[in-house]
């Protein structure tokens, strides 16, 4: 009935070349918003990240606020920012930027209802003079060079196929000395992943395949953005990861149900899955959670 079983590492290795485009991302979050407001606390928390969670955080809405944080530490003192949140999901992190730093925010994402939820908080939050949304791609958008001080992008990069043309198009869009703070999960590369979790864990999450902290490196600063600091966050994610694995347990047999006696669109059928999968890859060791800091030369 769960749908778990260690067949399907065989099912899944077939499709090990499957790619995903920006229409399917943007369908991918279109498809699972209702699951993030029911499971995700979208309308308090604007968030659809992994929280961190210390030993002092008292609820899961507060670790969603300490990933924005520990964030903005690593980026470091701007006065007054321009920043672009690259897949600003429904906006928290722009709201958050704004009010914390006064910074000018565009929060840019492919999902037409992740706008359409952005534009709805905008219209009703006293920051909307600082706060602005559009529907772009990341990779290529419409700003002139040197635009912003800050790229900001939360869980949003492992999305891209082609993680090269991120890299130049911030680099492009980044003033001298700028910097693109991001958080994302990494492959560990020593480890086998036997059952091919991380495989299945990003076609429920439309990723792309999931690399090395090393190769994503080399990518960034072959683009001309130098690598700075890199903070490790496995340990204080691990409980938000629980909270999916146990919300997948929850959700499978209505989801299945469901799927059963109605015409369910792609994402929204197999999402339940993607809790359990990528709590099994990080229990396995797979790949760890990520900030990093880069500089634009």
């Amino acid at each position: 009935m769960f749908c778990f079983d260690k067949s399907l590492s065989l099912q899944f290795t077939k499709y090990l070349i499957v790619l995903f485009t920006n229409r399917d991302i943007a369908d991918y979050y279109n498809q699972t918003q209702p699951h993030y407001q029911l499971w995700w606390k979208l309308e308090k928390a604007l968030a659809v990240h992994y929280g961190i969670w210390y030993p002092e955080t008292s609820n899961f809405v507060e670790a969603l606020q300490n990933t924005n944080k520990a964030m903005l530490q690593l980026a470091g003192d701007f006065k007054s920012p321009r920043i672009l949140d690259a897949g600003c999901g429904v906006g928290g992190s722009s709201f958050f930027l704004a009010k914390m730093i006064d910074a000018r925010v565009t929060g840019i994402t492919l999902s037409e209802k992740q706008l359409t939820f952005a534009l709805e908080q905008m219209a009703n939050s006293p920051l909307h003079k600082l706060v602005d949304f559009k529907l772009e791609d990341y990779a290529q958008t419409s700003f002139p060079d040197q635009t912003f001080d800050v790229v900001w992008a939360i869980e949003s990069i492992t999305s891209a196929q082609d993680k090269a043309k991120f890299a130049n198009e911030a680099n492009r869009i980044l003033k001298p000395g700028g910097v693109l703070v991001m958080a994302d999960y990494f492959r560990i590369p020593e480890k086998t992943d036997k059952y091919n979790w991380l495989e299945k864990w990003r076609q429920t999450w439309s990723l792309a395949p999931i690399i090395t902290l090393g190769e994503f490196k080399i990518i960034l600063e072959n683009e001309g953005l130098k690598f700075d600091k890199a903070q490790d966050f496995t340990r204080e994610i691990t409980p938000t990861s629980r909270r999916m694995f146990y919300a997948s347990l929850a959700a499978a047999i209505p989801s299945v149900l469901y799927n059963t006696f109605h015409d369910t669109s792609k994402f929204a059928k197999t999402h339940y899955k993607s809790g359990f999968y990528q709590y099994r890859a990080l229990k396995k060791g797979l790949w760890r959670y990520q900030l990093l800091r880069f500089v634009k030369h």
